[in-house]
């Protein structure tokens, strides 16, 4: 079973079963349509997909505090729903809260904390935050549906 686990926002973290992993930025750029991220994100989701096989697509839920972030992470989950529906790969997302406590046995961990959760588990260069909450999330859901 191939995942491909993704921590949506502007600066997104993806990490896949077949071991590839890193951060890929959709900040808007000067000059660019409003809608210019949605466009690159849906293409780089499609290329990621093209290049991975990919069965379950796993997400970090949005968080619901109103403002620009919440914006984007609930328009890239509708282009993640979208793209997954069009290939008929299946959707699966944990809350933040789950992923923090299933990594580092607190449910509020800092960023730090996580990163060195991810760092530890991987053994690996940790990019940011964004990078590490992708490959913990993978690895809980790997853990949730036995996949070793």
């Amino acid at each position: 079973m191939k995942i491909l686990a993704l921590d949506l926002a502007t600066k997104t973290g993806w990490a896949h079963s077949d071991g590839g992993s890193g951060v890929q930025n959709f900040a808007p750029r000067r000059g660019d349509s409003p809608g210019m991220r949605w466009v690159e994100f849906q293409a780089w989701l499609r290329r990621l997909l093209d290049a991975c096989p990919t069965d379950i697509i796993a997400y970090e839920q949005a968080h619901h505090r109103g403002g620009a972030a919440t914006h984007v992470a609930h328009s890239l989950i509708g282009i993640v729903e979208k793209v997954a529906a069009e290939r008929e790969i299946e959707l699966t997302n944990r809350h933040t809260a789950t992923i923090k406590k299933y990594a580092t046995g607190n449910g509020r961990a800092s960023k730090g904390d996580m990163m060195v959760a991810a760092r530890d588990l991987y053994d690996m260069e940790i990019i940011d935050d964004n990078h590490a909450d992708a490959l913990l999330l993978l690895h809980l859901v790997e853990d949730d549906l036995g996949v070793w």
